[in-house]
Protein backbone atom coordinates (compact mmCIF):
# COMPACT_ATOMS: atom_id res chain seq x y z
CA UNK A 1 0.00 0.00 0.00
CA UNK A 2 1.30 3.18 -1.25
CA UNK A 3 0.90 6.99 0.10
CA UNK A 4 -2.07 8.40 -0.46
CA UNK A 5 -2.50 12.52 0.22
CA UNK A 6 -0.73 15.82 -0.31
CA UNK A 7 2.54 16.58 -0.46
CA UNK A 8 3.40 20.65 0.03
CA UNK A 9 5.87 22.53 -1.40
CA UNK A 10 6.73 26.23 -0.67
CA UNK A 11 9.09 28.79 0.80
CA UNK A 12 9.08 29.56 4.25
CA UNK A 13 11.38 31.83 6.85
CA UNK A 14 8.82 30.11 9.60
CA UNK A 15 7.55 26.23 9.54
CA UNK A 16 5.37 25.63 7.18
CA UNK A 17 3.16 24.06 9.49
CA UNK A 18 2.55 27.18 11.20
CA UNK A 19 0.64 28.29 8.09
CA UNK A 20 -3.12 29.25 8.40
CA UNK A 21 -4.30 26.13 6.31
CA UNK A 22 -2.69 23.86 9.12
CA UNK A 23 -4.49 25.42 12.01
CA UNK A 24 -7.33 23.29 12.70
CA UNK A 25 -4.52 20.06 12.46
CA UNK A 26 -4.56 19.76 16.37
CA UNK A 27 -2.22 17.45 18.00
CA UNK A 28 -3.50 14.24 17.11
CA UNK A 29 -3.15 14.59 13.46
CA UNK A 30 0.18 16.01 14.03
CA UNK A 31 1.52 12.32 13.24
CA UNK A 32 0.23 12.59 9.89
CA UNK A 33 2.23 15.21 8.64
CA UNK A 34 5.75 14.52 7.92
CA UNK A 35 8.34 16.96 7.10
CA UNK A 36 10.55 16.36 4.11
CA UNK A 37 14.25 17.02 4.06
CA UNK A 38 14.53 20.97 3.35
CA UNK A 39 15.87 22.95 0.54
CA UNK A 40 17.95 25.63 1.12
CA UNK A 41 16.72 29.41 0.91
CA UNK A 42 13.67 28.08 2.97
CA UNK A 43 11.85 25.72 0.66
CA UNK A 44 10.07 23.07 2.57
CA UNK A 45 7.85 19.78 1.38
CA UNK A 46 5.07 18.84 4.30
CA UNK A 47 3.59 15.46 3.33
CA UNK A 48 0.00 15.11 4.77
CA UNK A 49 -1.88 12.31 5.17
CA UNK A 50 -5.51 12.03 3.24
CA UNK A 51 -7.95 14.25 4.67
CA UNK A 52 -5.60 17.28 5.84
CA UNK A 53 -5.76 19.49 2.82
CA UNK A 54 -8.02 20.83 0.80
CA UNK A 55 -8.68 22.57 -2.43
CA UNK A 56 -8.92 26.14 -0.63
CA UNK A 57 -5.58 26.13 1.53
CA UNK A 58 -3.16 27.05 -1.95
CA UNK A 59 -4.28 30.42 -2.25
CA UNK A 60 -4.47 30.07 1.71
CA UNK A 61 -0.51 29.13 1.97
CA UNK A 62 0.46 31.22 -1.28
CA UNK A 63 -0.88 34.41 0.30
CA UNK A 64 0.50 33.32 3.87
CA UNK A 65 3.93 32.81 2.32
CA UNK A 66 4.05 35.22 -0.15
CA UNK A 67 5.54 32.74 -2.69
CA UNK A 68 4.33 30.34 -5.37
CA UNK A 69 3.10 27.15 -3.97
CA UNK A 70 2.66 23.79 -5.61
CA UNK A 71 0.73 20.62 -3.89
CA UNK A 72 0.77 17.23 -5.40
CA UNK A 73 -2.38 15.11 -4.54
CA UNK A 74 -1.23 11.69 -5.03
CA UNK A 75 -2.74 8.43 -4.73
CA UNK A 76 -1.13 4.91 -3.73
CA UNK A 77 1.95 6.42 -4.28
CA UNK A 78 1.12 5.85 -8.15
CA UNK A 79 -0.44 9.30 -9.86
CA UNK A 80 -0.11 12.51 -8.71
CA UNK A 81 -2.18 15.65 -10.33
CA UNK A 82 0.41 18.64 -9.40
CA UNK A 83 -1.10 21.90 -9.05
CA UNK A 84 0.56 24.53 -9.03
CA UNK A 85 -0.11 28.98 -8.02
CA UNK A 86 1.80 31.57 -7.89
CA UNK A 87 1.27 35.21 -5.92
CA UNK A 88 -0.16 36.46 -9.59
CA UNK A 89 -2.95 34.05 -9.75
CA UNK A 90 -1.68 32.01 -12.30
CA UNK A 91 -2.01 28.32 -12.26
CA UNK A 92 -0.56 25.16 -13.95
CA UNK A 93 -1.74 21.44 -13.37
CA UNK A 94 0.27 18.56 -14.85
CA UNK A 95 -0.11 14.65 -13.92
CA UNK A 96 2.55 12.50 -12.89
CA UNK A 97 2.99 8.91 -13.96
CA UNK A 98 0.49 9.03 -16.93
CA UNK A 99 0.13 5.32 -17.78
CA UNK A 100 -1.50 5.07 -14.44
CA UNK A 101 -2.87 8.34 -14.81
CA UNK A 102 -5.28 7.19 -17.76
CA UNK A 103 -5.92 3.99 -16.19
CA UNK A 104 -7.94 6.01 -13.54
CA UNK A 105 -9.10 8.75 -15.54
CA UNK A 106 -10.76 6.72 -18.93
CA UNK A 107 -14.52 6.80 -19.18
CA UNK A 108 -16.51 3.92 -18.07
CA UNK A 109 -18.99 2.96 -21.61
CA UNK A 110 -22.41 4.37 -20.51
CA UNK A 111 -23.59 0.13 -21.69
CA UNK A 112 -21.40 -1.17 -18.81
CA UNK A 113 -23.39 -2.54 -15.39
CA UNK A 114 -20.06 -4.07 -13.92
CA UNK A 115 -16.38 -2.51 -14.26
CA UNK A 116 -14.87 -5.40 -13.53
CA UNK A 117 -16.01 -7.27 -16.71
CA UNK A 118 -14.79 -4.19 -18.86
CA UNK A 119 -11.32 -3.91 -17.43
CA UNK A 120 -8.77 -5.83 -19.22
CA UNK A 121 -10.86 -6.11 -22.18
CA UNK A 122 -9.24 -4.88 -25.34
CA UNK A 123 -12.13 -2.01 -25.44
CA UNK A 124 -10.28 -1.00 -22.23
CA UNK A 125 -7.14 -0.60 -23.75
CA UNK A 126 -7.89 0.86 -25.99
CA UNK A 127 -9.56 3.46 -23.90
CA UNK A 128 -7.05 4.15 -21.86
CA UNK A 129 -4.91 4.17 -25.21
CA UNK A 130 -6.92 7.17 -26.24
CA UNK A 131 -6.97 9.22 -22.82
CA UNK A 132 -3.11 8.73 -22.36
CA UNK A 133 -2.97 10.18 -25.90
CA UNK A 134 -5.03 13.34 -24.79
CA UNK A 135 -2.36 13.52 -21.34
CA UNK A 136 0.52 13.00 -23.54
CA UNK A 137 -0.71 16.42 -25.86
CA UNK A 138 -1.03 18.42 -23.04
CA UNK A 139 2.75 17.42 -21.61
CA UNK A 140 4.26 20.48 -23.43
CA UNK A 141 1.77 22.94 -22.00
CA UNK A 142 1.93 21.73 -18.39
CA UNK A 143 6.09 21.65 -19.03
CA UNK A 144 5.60 25.68 -20.07
CA UNK A 145 3.47 26.46 -16.67
CA UNK A 146 5.68 24.41 -14.50
CA UNK A 147 8.75 26.95 -16.07
CA UNK A 148 6.56 30.08 -15.81
CA UNK A 149 5.58 28.84 -11.69
CA UNK A 150 9.43 28.19 -10.89
CA UNK A 151 10.63 31.37 -12.61
CA UNK A 152 7.88 33.51 -10.35
CA UNK A 153 9.26 31.77 -7.46
CA UNK A 154 12.57 33.01 -8.38
CA UNK A 155 14.29 29.87 -9.54
CA UNK A 156 17.54 31.14 -12.14
CA UNK A 157 18.64 27.99 -13.54
CA UNK A 158 18.42 27.21 -16.65
CA UNK A 159 15.66 24.12 -16.87
CA UNK A 160 15.31 23.36 -20.40
CA UNK A 161 11.22 22.65 -21.81
CA UNK A 162 12.43 19.08 -23.33
CA UNK A 163 13.71 17.65 -20.00
CA UNK A 164 10.78 18.78 -17.72
CA UNK A 165 8.76 16.91 -20.53
CA UNK A 166 10.66 14.18 -20.45
CA UNK A 167 9.69 14.08 -16.50
CA UNK A 168 6.16 14.30 -16.80
CA UNK A 169 6.15 11.54 -19.19
CA UNK A 170 8.15 9.47 -17.16
CA UNK A 171 7.30 6.77 -15.34
CA UNK A 172 8.26 5.68 -11.39
CA UNK A 173 6.70 3.11 -8.75
CA UNK A 174 6.61 5.53 -6.68
CA UNK A 175 5.31 8.81 -7.67
CA UNK A 176 6.58 11.30 -5.01
CA UNK A 177 10.35 10.41 -6.44
CA UNK A 178 9.18 11.50 -9.44
CA UNK A 179 7.86 14.82 -7.52
CA UNK A 180 11.03 15.36 -6.26
CA UNK A 181 12.79 14.73 -9.34
CA UNK A 182 10.46 17.53 -11.04
CA UNK A 183 11.19 20.09 -8.66
CA UNK A 184 15.26 19.42 -8.81
CA UNK A 185 15.01 19.17 -12.41
CA UNK A 186 13.19 23.03 -12.46
CA UNK A 187 15.95 24.46 -10.48
CA UNK A 188 15.24 25.09 -7.09
CA UNK A 189 18.04 23.99 -4.75
CA UNK A 190 18.37 20.03 -3.60
CA UNK A 191 17.84 19.17 -0.45
CA UNK A 192 20.78 19.13 1.81
CA UNK A 193 21.26 15.88 3.82
CA UNK A 194 22.91 15.71 6.24
CA UNK A 195 25.21 13.36 7.93
CA UNK A 196 24.67 10.79 9.91
CA UNK A 197 26.30 11.66 13.73
CA UNK A 198 29.03 8.90 14.80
Amino acid sequence: MGFSGHLVFARSERPLLEAPAFGSTGPGRRDDVHAWQPRPGGWQTLQLEHGIWGNEHLSTVVEWTGAPVCVADVSDSSIALVTGLDTDGHRWQAWLNLDNAAALLVEEPEDVDDMSLWLGTPEFEEAIGRKRAELDAEVPADAEGALRWASAAGVRAAAQQPRIEELLRAQETFVEELFDALLDELGFPEAVHSAPQP
